[in-house]
This record gives C-alpha cells, sequence and structure tokens, in this order.
C-alpha cells in the first residue's frame, strides 16, 4: 500500500530512547524537589494555558510527578513496557508516538476540564503516554504475560481491557485524584495512531485475527 505524508515511516533505528526519557522524567522530578514553583510552570493548569497562554504545558505536564510513588510507577511502566515498543517500532517512531500520545491525551484532559469549570485542576504525570505504551505493547506482543504482584500471569490484551474498565468506572464514580480521564485518552490516542499511521487495528490483533506482517 502506497505510503502518504501521515503514513510514511521512519527510517529504522533503535537508540534506547526510553532510558532517554526515563532520564528526563527523572531530573525533572529532581528539579520539582529541588524548585518547587517549578512544578506550576511545567503542570497542566487550564487556567494558566488559557490566561497565560502557557501552551508548552500540554507536553511538560507528563514529565512531571506528585511524588516519589507517582513517578516510580509511571517508570517502572515505561521501562517494562517502553523498550519492547521501541524496539519493535523504531526509536524515531517510538518518540513521536509517546510524546503525540501524551500530548493529545492533555489536550483532551484541558478541554474537559476547562470546559466543567475546573480551571485550575493541576494534571501531572507521563500515565497518557505510558498508558498508550502499554497498549501498543499488548498489540506488539498480544501472547505475553504480565505477572500482576509477580504471582498473577494475565494477557497483556487483557490487562489493557481491565485497564480500560477501571478507569471509566473510576472517572465515572468521581472522587478520586488520580487522572483516570487522562488514561482512558491515552488508550483512545493510542489506538487512533496504530489504526491511522501504522495501519494496524488493535482489536484484531488482540482477538488473534491479524496476519501480523509487522
Amino acid at each position: 500500500m502506497k505510503s502518504n505524508l501521515l503514513t510514511k515511516p521512519f527510517n529504522y533505528s533503535y537508540t534506547n530512547l526510553t532510558f532517554v526519557l526515563i532520564g528526563i522524567n527523572i531530573l525533572v522530578f529532581f528539579l520539582g524537589q529541588i524548585v518547587p514553583r517549578s512544578q506550576i510552570y511545567l503542570a497542566m493548569v487550564p487556567g494558566l494555558v488559557v490566561t497565560r497562554y502557557y501552551l508548552w504545558q500540554f507536553v511538560t505536564y507528563m514529565f512531571v510527578h506528585g511524588g516519589f510513588s507517582h513517578i516510580l510507577f509511571n517508570m517502572l511502566g515505561l521501562f517494562f513496557f517502553g523498550a519492547s515498543v521501541e524496539r519493535r517500532m523504531g526509536s524515531r517512531e517510538f518518540l513521536l508516538f509517546y510524546l503525540l500520545t501524551g500530548t493529545l491525551a492533555g489536550i483532551f484532559s484541558f478541554l474537559v476540564y476547562y470546559f466543567t469549570g475546573a480551571y485550575y485542576v493541576v494534571l501531572v504525570g507521563a500515565s497518557g503516554a505510558v498508558y498508550a505504551v502499554l497498549l501498543a505493547y499488548a498489540v506488539y506482543y498480544p501472547d505475553s504475560r504480565i505477572y500482576i504482584f509477580g504471582l498473577i500471569p494475565v494477557k497483556a490484551p487483557v490487562l489493557v481491557v481491565a485497564y480500560t474498565v477501571i478507569a471509566v468506572f473510576s472517572q465515572a464514580s468521581g472522587g478520586s485524584n488520580v487522572a483516570h480521564l487522562t488514561h482512558l485518552a491515552g488508550f483512545g490516542f493510542a489506538f487512533l495512531y496504530l489504526l491511522i499511521r501504522l495501519r494496524i487495528n488493535p482489536i484484531e490483533a488482540f482477538t488473534g485475527r491479524s496476519s501480523r506482517p509487522w
């Protein structure tokens, strides 16, 4: 099938960008500990985006974390799933995938927060992009088993479905500081990226109907 500008692939290369992304997250985390005010400039706050035009926050929010456990679990997810996805996609494709899905998840969350009057909610964390990476991992490695708590083996696609159900239920029930909406957006934009740019149907990959030419 002929490629257009939207689907034109990068030349394959693998340069361990996953570890670079992890390093940037760690550096930004320590910056926030040393200079707490920096988090206000880098986190995504709808009111500041609109009134002060802090448009960079759509990207930088995903490198800011609210505490040690927050960054630990996000970086563990990026470490375990990101390297494998990067190896399949190639580093440049993976970087585009990670930054674009994370940015779009942030923009989507911004629109929801803004139009519901949550002008000064503070959105931080790589979770939207990490959830996108998890979905890509499940597509590329649908038979892979992930051990929950190191004990319970679950196939990667089943884990994606379970996380989706949990996020939907948690978002609907409210009362949590976790950005479940951003997690769902990460899944959604990853699905579209795989389908439109890489021409991979995640549903076919999950159900075994794909011939997997990729």
